[in-house]
């Protein structure tokens, strides 16, 4: 009986989710009431808030499930990255990009920001920034591998320098959903043209 509610919960949350992305991109964020994802989700007003306590808090979780998927993507790449620093780079920022409106919209994404900057010691501030960490430690990752391989010069810190990366690609992240024109193929090609020179700079001169 126990693993049989704990997987009706996890329906009942994921039903949850899927209703917040789809009314959420159709009729914007700050439009939908929890009222409206209770109903699209086919569960009691009184089940949502069992599960969270604003729709702040059904925002960041779609935040969570999104850079869950990413980082889980991105050991593949981590495992066996390309051999030329700039191209594993760019392999592991891309899927970050590539999936980043899979299931949020700009203007989700720039709500949730919002929410982490303006709050950042409540728990969806805190969680937020928990997200932004592991995603920088998966840049130091990707790194360290490269270095143990021979493509990274062995006197470049991967910690100092992943930091480096994550705050670039992240920058370009935070221009790309304030400007609803920008392209993913624009973000692509900005982010290349920064990371391509800084690899040519922290790459041994041999074959790895």
């Amino acid at each position: 009986m126990a693993g049989l509610r704990e997987r009706q919960k996890a329906d009942r949350e994921k039903r949850i989710l899927q209703a917040a992305v789809t009314r959420f991109r159709a009729d914007g964020y700050r439009a939908v009431r929890i009222e409206d994802l209770a109903e699209a989700a086919e569960v009691s007003v009184g089940t949502v808030y069992n599960y969270y306590r604003t729709k702040g808090d059904i925002l960041i979780a779609t935040v969570t499930m999104e850079v869950e998927e990413v980082l889980a993507e991105g050991e593949a790449v981590i495992a066996d990255p390309p051999a030329d620093v700039a191209e594993a780079v760019l392999r592991l920022v891309f899927g970050y990009y590539d999936h980043s409106l899979e299931y949020l919209s700009k203007e989700m994404w720039r709500r949730a920001m919002a929410l982490a900057i303006e709050a950042p010691e409540t728990p969806n501030g805190r969680r937020y920034l928990e997200l932004d960490r592991r995603l920088a430690g998966q840049v130091t990752a990707l790194l360290r591998t490269l270095q143990a391989r021979g493509a990274l010069r062995g006197d470049v810190d991967p910690a100092a320098f992943g930091q480096l990366v994550f705050n670039d690609l992240n920058m370009e992240f935070i221009e790309f959903v304030k400007d609803d024109a920008m392209t993913l193929a624009d973000l692509r090609a900005r982010l290349a043209g920064q990371i391509r020179p800084l690899a040519r700079l922290i790459a041994t001169t041999e074959e790895p």
